[in-house]
């Protein structure tokens, strides 16, 4: 049987997650935080892991490493709500298997878990002849600079405003804002 590893801080999405998944023949454990992650990845070792980015104190893409050196060959997913180019990049470069945003759908969501490594680099190779056909927004490219920036400064929100030359509660606002995608 499959063992799938939740690793959610929101109870309720993990419970959701972890129940569509058992239909489709997943043993689930759910994990809320980074330092029961661990723990639980250590004693259940599971087959898969779907790692949501922003865990409430910790954040997903910290866990990835610990996480492949436990288990390598463990497929990891990744699930974020603030999806952009350059934290996909980050995560696949830490060892991610896949990125995907929510709300994911399930159909979706198997997809990325039963993927084997050749089908994620040919998934790989496909997403970037897509996105070098299509020009970004300037939303979208200032969407993406504005998540490089944060990521560059471990998520604090006020070093990133002092950076980008605006005032922290127009740039909290602008992260509040779903990605623009076209």
């Amino acid at each position: 049987m499959k063992r799938l590893l939740i690793i959610e801080d929101d109870q309720a999405l993990a419970a959701i997650l972890s129940r569509r998944m058992a239909r489709h023949g997943f043993e689930c454990q759910q994990s809320y935080d980074a330092s029961d992650a661990l723990l639980t990845a250590r004693h259940f070792q599971p087959s898969h892991i779907l790692l949501d980015m922003k865990l409430a104190k910790d954040n997903g893409l910290n866990l990835i490493v610990p996480l492949r050196n436990l288990l390598p060959q463990t497929m990891m997913v990744l699930l974020t709500g603030y999806a952009s180019i350059a934290t996909a990049v980050e995560a696949m470069r830490l060892g991610a298997n896949n990125y995907l945003a929510k709300p994911v759908d399930t159909h979706t969501l198997l997809t990325a878990l039963e993927a084997g490594d050749n089908q994620s680099s040919l998934n790989e190779d496909n997403q970037e002849d897509t996105l070098d056909d299509l020009p970004l927004s300037p939303k979208r490219l200032e969407w993406e600079h504005i998540q490089q920036v944060l990521n560059a400064n471990q998520g604090n929100v006020s070093e990133t405003a002092r950076q980008l030359g605006m005032h922290r509660r127009t740039l909290q606002r602008k992260l509040l804002k779903k990605p623009v995608f076209s």
